[in-house]
């Protein structure tokens, strides 16, 4: 089986979630909690390079909704980027990487299907 990164924050209902769907499913996992521990500026670039800023940076969390309202205008990558470095609680969660390949946020129909391969 390929390696298995769970990236996320530990004490988010979603991420307890996933975790418990791994578990149950016996898939062995690493597990980054990228508020603990932060996130590489060349990680998060990775990820916008393959999947996009639209799709990691979370602007329906509270964090970003108390954000003053001129920082939430005008997005780009790199805005987004540095947004989530400050801040890593605006990165969705979980992401999971499967040897590089990555799945934003957990439904366990679409974990049930990556994993079915």
């Amino acid at each position: 089986m390929a390696s298995v990164t769970i990236h996320g924050i530990k004490n988010c209902d979603t991420m307890k979630k996933a975790r418990d769907w791994l578990d149950a499913h016996k898939i062995e996992y690493a597990f980054h909690d990228y508020k603990a521990s932060g996130i590489e500026r060349s990680v998060l670039e990775g990820w916008v390079q393959k999947i996009g800023w639209e799709v990691l940076l979370n602007r329906a969390g509270t964090t970003f909704k108390k954000l003053p309202d001129d920082r939430k205008i005008d997005f780009d990558a790199a805005k987004a980027i540095a947004l989530m470095v400050e801040q890593p609680s605006m990165i969705k969660r979980p992401v999971l990487d499967i040897a590089g390949a990555l799945v934003v946020g957990f439904k366990p129909e679409r974990y049930g299907q990556v994993f079915a391969r």
